[in-house]
């Protein structure tokens, strides 16, 4: 199965509907927080390279699926 071709804001705003929050920014890197999951941090780019989104769907527990 193709990974899709996903956006930073994109990603963070999937992230933010499955009960994770916006704990803070660094530069172009959001750290979002969820208290019964591990946090994580998500390049806020144009587009997440395929290795990068492959770990972030790995850890937050996203499905292809929802990414549509």
């Amino acid at each position: 199965m193709k990974l899709p071709v996903v956006s930073g804001n994109k990603l963070v705003s999937v992230l933010l509907k499955k009960g994770y929050y916006i704990k803070n920014q660094k530069g172009s890197h959001v750290h979002l927080w969820n208290p019964n999951k591990r946090p994580i941090t998500i390049p806020n780019h144009k587009t997440i390279s395929k290795g990068t989104l492959k770990v972030i769907l790995e850890v937050t527990g996203l499905k292809f699926e929802d990414l549509k």
